[in-house]
């Protein structure tokens, strides 16, 4: 997984499936919300989601009042979220 910041943006390329993957884009985040309440995660391909990035993702939506919108590249991934219910939460939008 590589990850890349700019502005509010966070692209993120590669599969997201380990806890090294979660601290790196909690850190990511942690580092863009500092100057932005409003961000945008591009999650190019990757056809899976950590729950302690959801965990993390609904935290900073519902506690912190951050928000989020969510872009992401694999259908597979764009249905597990909309099956969870989430794409409301994390404005989903499939690109």
């Amino acid at each position: 997984m590589n990850l890349s910041t700019s502005s509010n943006r966070i692209i993120i390329d590669g599969n997201i499936k380990t806890v090294g993957d979660f601290q790196s884009i909690k850190n990511s985040v942690d580092s863009v919300i500092v100057n932005n309440k409003n961000i945008v995660v591009d999650i190019k391909n990757s056809l899976s989601l950590t729950s302690a990035v959801i965990g993390y993702f609904n935290k900073l939506i519902l506690k912190d009042n951050i928000s989020i919108q969510v872009n992401v590249g694999d259908k597979q991934l764009y249905e597990l979220l909309d099956d969870l219910n989430l794409t409301s939460v994390f404005n989903l939008k499939k690109v």
